[in-house]
């Protein structure tokens, strides 16, 4: 193989590897993402579940502070005056104690506000209400003696509403629970209220936090997770200023609800709007802090309302959950891979390398073999050409003299014959000669030789064979004549020897080199029928192996020529090869 051959071959073979390499690659970093995202999807649907069982559950624990709430207002209302006026402070002091909860407040109707007018909470005292929305506007249903219905969190039984856990207006500091409860009998609310220390054990016991925590220590990949209010996240605080001048924040107004949120994105508030305004999941990558992260926002929609409202206060019907994983995970395990990948490439390279060493030496010692046989037969049929001449020059005087002995006897008759044959044989072989490729000529001298031993009528002619330009190799020419005459020869063999007779003629064209070899055959017709150029076919005995034919179509189907069988003329089959060059 010509050396910019192999060179294209083994360039050719280091692109694939390497487009192999890249397309390795990328298919695994792929699949690597695929699995770090099913991996946080299955996180976040733990998490998920557990956010939704710790809210309804919250949301259970709560309805029953609700329930105990209005037992306790009962309870104060059975040990009260019903009027607000003969009631005192230090009543509900000694009651709130008694009945197990933070402060009892009563709540007085005025022609334009409704006051916090007694109360075992100092703070309390004397305070209005008209500027809590929505929970003046409760307070005024209740005093009607309707059922409250206004469009809000919170729980409504008989003469009773309770909202839900929020920071206190009169302390800011604390959260309270209020259950509000009037039936007519007396001429205010009671308000009994617990703080938000009941509620923070539950949360504990249930664990949201907690799970988050052990989420992220046993995944090696999760940094963060953060349960958001989509509704708020990003739009500052919604504190506002009571009428002490005090800062008071909402907490159902808070943007995280749940988890830690460390890394930082300017694009988050974006992503979290857009999933929980399309109900589809979004990841991103980002660069926080010069650590590499993949940043996941999964929304959660419930059926009903969740302990969260957006930023005018109407409860919402969902939330965010935002996870963040560490992208160089993937990258170390890409690394891990390739570094294993790199030692089985090396190997297989090697182990290709020999084998491709051993194979070049093997068909190199074949092709030196095939050469040597080549050279060996071409030589030796030459050698035997240029006897036959030798010879003719040699026996040249002999003719010579018994021409000319003839000429003195007047035997003109016997001299004409002598001449004939003579002038005969000279020219056959001036026409081996003349054929133009030494090959050629050599293999048809030989088997000329063949014919005249088994007295076989063969005769040949060649044109334009002189031309080196046949496209076609020498050796392949010869092959596929030899096997050809071969095949005549043994066929002409089964008849007598006034029937052997085979004839071959050659010649080069523009375009083209034909052969055409015809022999006697008195079943011609039936032998075109049968399958000739099938490899193990023969119409001899079993000692042949059937190869000749199928070779000589082999080699002229190699170089896109055709071969033909014609059965025209009776008991003659021909054989027609074509060949492009």
């Amino acid at each position: 193989m010509p050396r910019n051959t192999w060179l294209m071959a083994i360039s050719l073979s280091v692109i694939i590897v390497l487009l192999s390499n890249a397309a390795y690659y990328f298919l695994t970093k792929k699949t690597l993402e695929d699995a770090l995202n099913h991996e946080m999807r299955a996180v976040a649907r733990q998490i998920e579940f557990s956010v939704e069982q710790s809210r309804l559950g919250a949301e259970k624990f709560q309805d029953q502070i609700g329930r105990e709430l209005r037992i306790v207002s009962i309870a104060a209302q059975y040990a009260l005056d019903p009027d607000v006026e003969k009631v005192t402070n230090e009543q509900l002091k000694e009651l709130s104690a008694k009945l197990g909860v933070e402060h009892i407040t009563l709540l007085k109707r005025t022609e334009d506000n409704i006051i916090l007018y007694k109360s075992s909470d100092e703070n309390e005292l004397g305070k209005g209400t008209k500027t809590w929305d929505p929970w003046y506007v409760a307070f005024n249903q209740l005093f009607d003696n309707k059922q409250v219905s206004i469009d809000w969190l919170g729980q409504a039984l008989p003469n009773f509403w309770s909202g839900p856990f929020e920071v206190a207006s009169t302390d800011p500091d604390s959260i309270y629970k209020w259950g509000y409860y009037y039936d007519g009998t007396t001429n205010y609310i009671i308000d009994p209220y617990v703080n938000y220390t009941a509620l923070a054990e539950y949360e504990k016991l249930t664990g949201i936090n907690e799970l988050i925590d052990k989420s992220i220590g046993s995944s090696d990949s999760l940094l963060e997770a953060t349960v958001i209010n989509p509704m708020t996240f990003g739009k500052g605080s919604f504190d506002t200023v009571n009428e002490d001048g005090e800062i008071q924040g909402h907490l159902l107004q808070k943007d995280i609800f749940y988890g830690t949120y460390r890394y930082k994105s300017d694009r988050d508030v974006e992503y979290v709007r857009k999933a929980y305004n399309t109900g589809e999941n979004i990841s991103v990558k980002a660069n926080i802090d010069g650590k590499h992260v993949l940043k996941m926002f999964i929304p959660v929609t419930t059926g009903d309302e969740v302990n969260l409202v957006n930023e005018n206060g109407e409860p919402i019907h969902g939330y965010v959950l935002s996870l963040v994983s560490d992208y160089q995970v993937i990258q170390d395990r890409l690394d891990s891979q390739f570094l294993n990948i790199a030692i089985v490439i090396f190997l297989v390279t090697g182990i290709s390398i020999l084998i491709v060493a051993f194979a070049m030496q093997y068909f190199r010692q074949s092709r030196e073999k095939v050469v040597v046989v080549t050279q060996q037969t071409y030589v030796d049929e030459i050698n035997s050409m240029f006897q036959s001449i030798r010879a003719q020059r040699h026996d040249f005087l002999n003719h010579v003299q018994t021409i000319h002995s003839l000429a003195e006897l007047n035997k003109s008759k016997e001299l004409v014959a002598y001449t004939k044959e003579l002038t005969g044989e000279i020219r056959l072989m001036n026409d081996i000669i003349n054929i133009g490729n030494p090959a050629i000529a050599a293999l048809i001298r030989s088997k000329i030789s063949q014919a005249e031993s088994c007295r076989i009528a063969f005769t040949c002619s060649f044109s334009g064979l002189n031309r080196l330009e046949m496209g076609i190799k020498t050796l392949d020419v010869n092959r596929m004549l030899g096997n050809l005459i071969d095949n005549a020869f043994d066929e002409v063999m089964k008849y007598g020897e006034e029937c052997r007779e085979v004839e071959l003629t050659g010649s080069q064209m523009d375009g083209f080199i034909e052969f055409c070899i015809s022999n006697t055959c008195a079943n011609a017709h039936e032998i075109k029928e049968k399958p000739l150029f099938e490899a193990g076919f023969s119409t001899k005995d079993d000692a042949h192996q059937g190869l000749g034919l199928y070779t000589v179509k082999s080699i002229t189907e190699q170089y896109k020529g055709t071969i033909q069988v014609n059965t025209e003329i009776e008991n003659k089959i021909t054989f027609y090869i074509r060949i492009p060059h």
